[in-house]
């Protein structure tokens, strides 16, 4: 009776040095983006406590990106124009309620400012007049909608923060491609700014372990075939 061989383990050993080669560099890709997402955090937390600096004019429009300039603080200087406000769905620590985004007018140039959350219980106040100094976290624009739903300009529904659909909707014309998170008022009156939850999602630990430890599942794969080979070269002898 001839020898039984295993003329495919050869090809499942590959493909098994293959997959693990595979969730090795998945695992590494992880630990990088790992230590780039805290490089990020880190730099997301400075900008948020550092003073306030003037927000970018016209000028600088065209080189405002989220990874450089999201939750800047900056400031700027002027007045509420008289437009009404626009009502943006959302959720914060209060429940559900608005974002309530009003225009301000710098002299230089238009900009939104979302002046803070009101329940839906509660009525918010007019922008306030008179020549004014807001400091807040620069946003970048929310194109779209949100909550799985999308803004409808016409029936004045709105679910994200779109600053170029809320300019044309009210007629603001050119506006700065951002909008501005008030910081926190002393008298907490409504609509209440400072609310802005910053958070980023940090998982790449647990990813990396997931990959490597497939990885190790691969090579452990390799010890029944080895034994295989083995048994299959003494039948030879």
């Amino acid at each position: 009776m001839k020898p039984h061989r295993c003329p495919c383990s050869g090809a499942l050993a590959a493909i098994l040095l293959a997959m693990a080669g595979c969730f090795i560099a998945l695992g590494i890709w992880q630990v990088e983006r790992r230590a780039w997402k805290h490089a990020l955090i880190a730099a997301v937390d400075a900008r948020i406590h550092a003073p306030a600096k003037a927000a970018p004019g016209p000028d600088g429009w065209a080189a405002v990106n989220a990874n450089q300039d999201a939750y800047r603080h900056v400031r700027v200087t002027g007045r509420f124009l008289p437009v009404r406000d626009t009502l943006v769905r959302g959720v914060s620590d209060l429940g559900a309620g608005y974002w309530v985004v009003s225009p301000f007018d710098t002299g230089q140039f238009v900009v939104l400012i979302n002046r803070g959350f009101v329940p839906q219980s509660k009525k918010t106040a007019a922008a306030p007049g008179g020549r004014r100094k807001i400091e807040g976290l620069l946003r970048i624009t929310e194109p779209g909608g949100g909550f799985l739903r999308a803004n409808d300009p016409k029936a004045d529904r709105w679910y994200s923060r779109d600053v170029a659909a809320i300019g044309r909707a009210r007629g603001l014309g050119a506006i700065a491609p951002y909008f501005i998170d008030a910081d926190a008022q002393p008298d907490r009156a409504y609509p209440i700014g400072g609310m802005t939850v910053v958070t980023f999602p940090d998982n790449h630990l647990a990813y990396a372990l997931t990959w490597f430890a497939l990885a190790a599942l691969s090579l452990a794969g390799l010890w029944p075939l080895k034994k295989v080979r083995a048994h299959s070269h003494a039948d030879r002898l």
